[in-house]
């Protein structure tokens, strides 16, 4: 498995160039530049296959899944170019008469330049005048590297007000901050820690200019049994309180001085954030409301016309009378029975309504949760979800120990880079289409997945299947668009096109897989699978169906000579150990310690993961750190307790946590450098960051945590985990190559399950 990976960073030098038709990219866990000549950079698309199979039968046979997985708005590092922003005119993006594809690399020009033909469809177009373009002696544009959307993978279009809802150009967005005021709200210190950390945030709302600031308005609510709305107008010496206790029938209480522009009314806001805690501090009021808070949010944004973003942060079961009132249906005894998808449902379909409502306003939520017991996150996530939000959760939550953790999250979600109104459409050559769709967002019809807001971090994977044969010669496209508003309130289209390569031969679909992206898929493809079916089933369905890929394998591709051997294709190498993980994962496989809420938050986090999330999600990254050198990091070790020795110190990546284990057996020297003490026993394991020494030691380990937090989209608190200490039995579970406490297998009796699974096959 370290191999894999050490090889694939040893063979990358060069840039990754994307003008090869079917060249599958260096892995996610390989740090590359990318030069876009033509297809979509891997960091906004990665396939499973870039061979694909040119029937139905051929990929029936290999089971393999054939799907992308597509980051539209992904962050490109600081060296590489944004997409170009191109224009076409009042007319609007030039564009396929029947299918609609947009103009891309792959259209072909006709007639001198007067028509193009269609390469997703076949259909020819005539080009309009103000296009119009003569043709070199190859038959391309003299044009052709001048325009972006004719030599480049991605790129946006402007979009025109045919591309608007209502036909009228959008608002900016807005931004509302819906804060749960109830006892352990307060208690718990969550309320005083959003205020006082709004009054900095609000400078750093999201901007497409640096320069300039930024447009999005702003509104405060706050809420237990009833809510809170503020006037914080400029011209008010105080802010206002209005109070709507009827939450049964929920309205915004006032138009004007609800949502403001934070320059203009700063000073109102500033006197109402100091305000909330102080109003608040001797609350006797322990039950809250969900549904109504959420209707406030929207409501506001469809008085004001304009698409935003709840920021909703909350503590308990919502309990109190309102619509969307939940009960405590937490049962263990259902665990690993039939009824346990009943539990990953929601609890009622009030959500799902509010849901559709949201969407069609183009209002996204981002739920932070501060939770102490059962909270129900299946249910209270079905908005966030739908809307192409996140849910964040903080359980058990203290100040001095996970502040530091929330707040990084919240000053990332706030500021990152975000588009609303959203609609994404993914077309396809003759031979292929999309037929399903994993991720965070709403579909009303087959076709468009619907965003009420998509940010940089947000992934949507997209499975194929054949509807004719493909061909050799002309491989398989796809064009990804995305419409959607900038947080300046400007239409754009965001397109990126990709094309792969078609096989008629099984070993031609084998030599050119990403283990890593399959994983992804058959991760958010089982995940989903809990809400019908009861979770050893789903089990089941993947260990099959990855016996048949690799059985199809070795029947068809491996030499006769190596009889009852387990043979795995060169890029399926890790397949086995990675779809373990995936199956003794806490969604599928969970111990007596994981709670309902835990699973669900996780089957809703890894809906809208990519496939650097993914793969360190399931495999993490354990790294000995015993010696460092500047520049580069040491060589990872697999994820088993036999590789840890007693006298080392090792750092541990999940994506979500970061561990540091500490050997009972470590020089005083090491100890020294890192923690400022020689004795093992003086460690203080609740340490949440490392003491700052002045050693080039101390220096290189606490810039290696710093530079694995700022490439994930979540702060991962540091954990000391001392050897035989209690904390080691949490670290333990991600030693994902050992036989787990849920009763999860090791990778080496795993393999030999495969193995067994494979010769039943072949036999």
């Amino acid at each position: 498995k370290i191999q894999v990976i050490e090889d694939d960073k040893a063979k990358t030098n060069e840039p990754f160039v994307t003008g090869v038709r079917g060249q599958a990219p260096p892995l996610v866990t390989t740090s590359f530049h990318v030069r876009d000549q033509g297809n979509a950079s891997p960091r906004f698309v990665r396939c499973t296959a870039y061979n694909m199979p040119c029937t139905a039968d051929m990929a029936k046979q290999s089971q393999v899944p054939l799907a992308a997985v597509i980051k539209p708005l992904a962050t490109l590092p600081p060296d590489e170019n944004p997409p170009y922003m191109v224009d076409h005119g009042e007319g609007g993006p030039i564009r396929c008469n029947r299918c609609k594809a947009y103009m891309c690399p792959y259209m072909q020009f006709i007639e001198g330049g007067r028509r193009f033909q269609c390469s997703f469809c076949n259909c020819v177009t005539d080009v309009p005048p103000h296009y119009f373009q003569h043709l070199d002696h190859t038959g391309k544009r003299v044009d052709c590297y001048d325009r972006p959307e004719l030599s480049l993978g991605s790129y946006e279009f402007l979009a025109t007000v045919d591309y608007c809802k209502n036909n009228k150009l959008p608002q900016p967005p807005a931004f509302i901050f819906l804060i749960d005021v109830s006892y352990n709200a307060v208690k718990s210190g969550m309320v005083s820690i959003v205020c006082h950390e709004l009054k900095s945030l609000l400078d750093h709302l999201p901007r497409e200019n640096p320069e300039v600031d930024s447009v999005v308005r702003v509104g405060f609510v706050t809420y237990n049994k009833v809510l809170h709305f503020y006037n914080v107008k400029a011209s008010l010496a105080q802010p206002q309180m209005l109070v709507v206790s009827d939450v049964s029938d929920m309205f915004v209480p006032l138009l004007d001085g609800f949502l403001v522009n934070v320059n203009e009314s700063r000073q109102v806001i500033e006197s109402l954030l100091d305000q909330i805690p102080e109003m608040f501090a001797d609350t006797r009021e322990t039950e809250t409301v969900f549904g109504p808070v959420i209707q406030a949010g929207l409501e506001a944004l469809k008085a004001a016309d304009c698409a935003g973003k709840l920021f909703v942060f909350h503590t308990s079961l919502p309990i109190a009378e309102a619509p969307g009132k939940l009960k405590n249906r937490e049962d263990k005894k259902l665990i690993g029975t039939d009824k346990e998808k009943s539990l990953f449902q929601p609890q009622v379909g009030f959500y799902n309504n509010l849901a559709k409502e949201c969407v069609a306003q183009g209002c996204c939520v981002d739920l932070f949760l501060f939770p102490n017991q059962y909270v129900d996150v299946a249910t209270l996530g079905v908005v966030p979800v739908s809307t192409g939000g996140s849910v964040y959760k903080y359980t058990y939550f203290q100040a001095q120990t996970d502040q530091e953790r929330f707040l990084n999250d919240l000053r990332r979600d706030l500021q990152k880079h975000v588009g609303f109104d959203a609609v994404m459409r993914v077309r396809t050559s003759t031979g292929i289409r999309a037929t399903d769709f994993f991720g965070s967002f709403y579909m009303s019809n087959t076709t468009d997945v619907e965003l009420a807001g998509l940010d940089c971090d947000k992934a949507i994977t997209v499975e194929f299947k054949h509807d004719d044969k493909l061909s050799e010669e002309t491989g398989a496209l796809m064009q990804c668009a995305v419409l959607y508003t900038s947080c300046s309130g400007q239409r754009r289209l965001r397109i990126h096109n990709m094309a792969v390569n078609c096989c008629s031969q099984l070993a031609d679909l084998y030599r050119n897989c990403e283990t890593d992206t399959i994983i992804n898929y058959f991760s958010k493809y089982a995940f989903r699978g809990v809400l019908s079916n009861p979770t050893k089933a789903v089990r089941d369905t993947l260990v099959n169906q990855c016996a048949q890929i690799l059985a199809c394998y070795r029947k068809n591709c491996a030499s006769p000579s190596s009889a009852g051997q387990l043979i795995l294709p060169e890029c399926m190498k890790l397949l086995p150990v990675y779809l373990n993980c995936v199956l003794k994962s806490d969604v599928l496989l969970p111990g007596a310690d994981v709670s309902l809420d835990d699973r669900a938050y996780l089957k809703q986090l890894i809906s809208c993961m990519d496939v650097a999330d993914t793969h360190v999600f399931f495999y993490p990254r354990l790294l000995p750190v015993m010696k460092l050198e500047s520049g580069s990091l040491p060589v990872a070790v697999r994820n088993s307790e036999e590789r840890l020795s007693k006298g080392g110190v090792y750092l541990m990546e999940t994506g979500l946590h970061l561990f540091l284990w500490v050997g009972a057996s470590v020089q005083q020297e090491l100890l020294l450098n890192l923690f400022g003490t020689p004795s093992f026993s003086q460690i203080d394991s609740s340490m949440i960051n490392l003491p700052v020494l002045d050693n080039p030691f101390s220096q290189r380990l606490r810039e290696i945590i710093d530079s694995f937090r700022a490439q994930r989209s979540r702060y991962m608190k540091l954990v000391v985990v001392k050897q035989e200490d209690r904390t080691e039995l949490i670290f333990r579970h991600f030693l994902v190559e050992d036989k787990s406490a849920s009763g999860g297998a090791s990778y080496v009796d795993f393999l030999c399950h495969m193995h067994k699974e494979i010769r039943q096959l072949l036999s």
